[in-house]
């Protein structure tokens, strides 16, 4: 390791900045002596993982050549020898370098630090300590490192193997400097990969049922699909304001009128709410329609698309997740609104008061100020997250939402005080929600009625009134089957992760300072 580089150890302001004139003083030498700080391109042969692969053991001292590039992990100079670890992001290689071998090139080495970048060609070896290494045939900088990745310094725990101090550890800092906890955290890069690969998946899966992936405005004159406040802008040219979207719902039906029968988009929705474990303002939402079905279809698809993944990025369908056995074999488990609460309380939704689920959930410790102005639908939908849905845990169907927690939603074929709606819970957590899509527009009209009712009321996340869909459901949409899925709470579930902020790249944060 260079003098002056603390190794990613925690260091002070002083100490730091001291490290930072020092690593300004190695790039200003660099460059008087005609050597680049950053260079422009380099030709890699192979990545580090794919390199050691590429050596064979009959090889001995005549390996392959190869080229390599990466940060430098690792720097042990021994005079006229140097050895260090080049790190890219399929892994480690080891370098070994030569003065009599790289001439006045070798001279650079000394103003190098961990985490520059390098390029190195030369020929695969086996060290006496078993080592695949390149014998170093030419060195080029790539990139100076100015400032110290916070790597951590790792010592021999004996027994209980290595321990690493002072690295990147506090979760404000690493969410903020996503980029260097992606740097120094391999196993955090993996859980981005995996995300990425958990999507591709999910794309091939809805594409081979003739889905068509499309796009729908981010920017909207009328919010809605959810309940949920929205982001407000302002756009100057036609002066007026607009909404971040909600949700997709609205204009993904609107193609369904339109004749595309089988449509989904996977976008960012933003919701102007609080952020939680499971909550972030901006968050990435799959969404689906299918002319011709209804939330039976919607649940097939639904229980093919979560087993799928699960198998395609784990391997298996029973995963150890929240303290127990996860079981992703479809059926899946299936329990209705009114019942499941009935089962676990004993109150029937149908005909309890808004008192008596007051009282409920009051005896079940829930005493926020606002129960007193909650009613109707929000009282139904607090009781049931209060007794029921703790306790869904293995992946389960609730079927049958009461109407008024559902304006979207076809009323149920068989009570018309219900709704054909479902969301799927796991671990206790939601993490899809689908209908049978109303498409009657006068009943459209009279449920738009009824949210405008309940925001004068007092509700602020209730659904506008959109004339313009009800335009586009009284040109004919067909009976629909849709879906919405949360991509970012599926991936905590893959990934075991336990944040939101965990499986987005860069989460909402406050300003520093």
């Amino acid at each position: 390791m260079n003098a002056g580089d603390p190794g990613g150890v925690r260091v002070s302001e002083e100490e730091r900045s001291f490290v930072e004139a020092a690593r300004r003083e190695k790039r200003a030498a660099l460059e008087a002596a005609g050597v680049p700080a950053f260079a422009y391109r380099f030709e890699r042969s192979h990545r580090a993982a794919d390199a050691v692969e590429a050596y064979q053991d009959d090889m001995g001292e005549n390996g392959p050549e190869v080229a390599v590039a990466g940060r430098i992990a690792e720097l042990r100079s021994h005079g006229k020898t140097t050895f260090l670890k080049l790190e890219d992001g399929s892994g480690r290689i080891q370098i070994y370098l030569r003065r009599d071998q790289l001439g006045d090139a070798y001279d650079v080495l000394t103003h190098l630090d961990l985490d520059d970048h390098v390029g190195v060609a030369g020929r695969l070896f086996r060290t006496r300590t078993g080592e695949v290494t390149v014998r170093a045939g030419s060195l080029t900088l790539l990139s100076k490192s100015l400032r110290p990745l916070p790597r951590g310094k790792t010592q021999d725990g004996g027994a209980d193997g290595s321990v690493t101090y002072g690295g990147l550890s506090d979760p404000e800092v690493r969410y903020r400097q996503r980029y260097a906890d992606l740097a120094v955290h391999r196993e955090v890069r993996a859980v981005f990969q995996l995300r990425a690969r958990a999507i591709g998946w999910i794309r091939r899966y809805l594409d081979d049922l003739g889905f068509l992936e499309v796009e729908t405005p981010v920017l909207q004159p009328l919010y809605g699909g959810a309940a949920a406040r929205p982001f407000t802008t302002h756009h100057n040219a036609l002066d007026m304001p607009l909404y971040l979207r909600i949700a997709d719902e609205l204009y993904l039906k609107r193609l369904l009128v339109g004749g595309l029968e089988r449509v989904y988009e996977i976008g960012h929705d933003f919701r102007n709410e609080g952020m939680d474990r499971t909550h972030n303002p901006e968050f990435t939402m799959l969404e689906a329609y299918q002319a011709y079905g209804d939330y039976h279809d919607m649940m097939a698809l639904v229980e093919g698309l979560v087993s799928g993944v699960i198998q395609e990025c784990l391997g298996t369908l029973r995963i150890e997740r929240y303290g127990t056995t996860l079981d992703f074999t479809p059926p899946f488990a299936r329990i209705q609104f009114i019942e499941g609460v009935r089962e676990r309380c004993g109150l029937d939704l149908r005909t309890a008061t808004d008192e008596e689920m007051r009282a409920l959930l009051r005896s079940r410790g829930n005493a926020g100020e606002d129960l007193a102005t909650l009613t109707g639908g929000r009282l139904q939908d607090e009781v049931f997250k209060t007794v029921l849905e703790p306790h869904l845990v293995q992946p389960t169907f609730v079927l049958d939402y009461p109407k008024p927690l559902s304006p979207l939603a076809k009323e149920h074929r068989d009570d018309p005080a219900l709704t054909e709606r479902f969301e799927l819970f796991v671990g206790a957590r939601e993490l899809a929600n689908a209908f049978s899509e109303l498409n009657d527009p006068d009943d459209q009209r009279r449920r738009f009625e009824d949210q405008v009712r309940q925001r004068a009321a007092g509700n602020e996340e209730t659904q506008p009134h959109d004339m313009d869909y009800i335009r586009a459901l009284e040109y004919g949409m067909p009976p629909a089957g849709g879906v919405g899925i949360g991509i970012d709470r599926l991936i905590m579930l893959i990934a075991d992760q336990p944040s939101i902020r965990d499986v987005i790249l860069f989460p909402a944060m406050r300003p520093e300072g």
